[in-house]
């Protein structure tokens, strides 16, 4: 019988394990996947483009998800239906406070929902967290390879150009009050992805985080570096590959210890 492929990703139940890297750019997977033993492309379809291998022995996966919360939710439902229960997204952001700068790994422990995509999935006052131990792994991750880090409040926006241009938009007053706020309450970066990230998660019951590398000092963004975040790439897929190789081991102990 014919394995039916996902209308998106593009892959079947079986193609995948447990544990799944989420990038955003398609570009970013291939370079996650130079980090596997036995690395292969499997996929690409659209923005999604998946390599499967190993890490400690067990299979694991990588997908892009392009730009933004809806991309990005489309694939983790379909990643879940294909058997994967955690997932990591490994990432840039921006800089929104002083704490952050440049070449800074931040691990985010929640996100301001400034998007829609969560709505549909939870109600606004259900919180957007990643798992607990997955962020101690994190943690843990960039203190044994020496990276400066950053643990706090992450801002997950629906569209870039409102936060780099808000004065061009009508809505001008309602999106920089919003944003002070954040910053005033002490968020330390932004991105697109990890709101939804982490309510998708949520009310599928599995387990996601998101590790990020800083492609800006604070209020010091520029476009026209654009070399910048791939430069920085490699800081955040050590930490994120590190992080994960640590679940697996803490995973496989675990289910040494339930079969004594």
């Amino acid at each position: 019988m014919e394995k039916v492929k996902m209308m998106h990703i593009g892959l079947s139940k079986g193609d995948i394990g447990r544990y799944v890297f989420l990038p955003g750019s398609p570009e970013r997977a291939e370079k996650i996947a130079a980090y596997f033993d036995n690395p292969k492309e499997i996929a690409y379809n659209r923005e999604y483009r998946t390599f499967i291998g190993e890490l400690e022995g067990v299979k694991v996966a990588v997908t892009s998800t392009g730009i933004g919360g809806p991309s990005a939710a489309i694939a983790m439902e379909e990643l879940y239906q294909c058997g994967a229960d955690t997932m990591m997204r490994i990432g840039t952001c921006a800089s929104t406070s002083e704490k952050v700068k440049t070449g800074d790994i931040v691990i985010p422990n929640g996100a301001v929902r400034m998007e829609g995509v969560g709505s549909h999935y939870l109600p606004t006052e259900f919180p957007a967290v990643p798992d607990y131990e997955m962020l101690k792994e994190l943690e843990a991750a960039a203190q044994r390879l020496d990276m400066p880090y950053n643990i706090g409040v992450t801002i997950t926006k629906a569209s870039f150009y409102s936060q780099t241009a808000p004065n061009t938009k009508p809505v001008k007053e309602d999106i920089i009050n919003s944003w002070n706020a954040y910053e005033a309450g002490g968020a330390t970066s932004t991105s697109m992805e990890c709101a939804p990230l982490f309510l998708v998660a949520a009310s599928l019951g599995i387990r996601a985080s998101s590790v990020l590398v800083s492609a800006t000092d604070y209020k010091k963004y520029d476009n026209q570096d654009r070399k910048h975040p791939i430069g920085l790439e490699d800081r955040v897929i050590a930490v994120g590959i590190e992080a994960m190789k640590s679940v697996i081991r803490k995973d496989r102990l675990e289910v040494v210890n339930k079969n004594d």
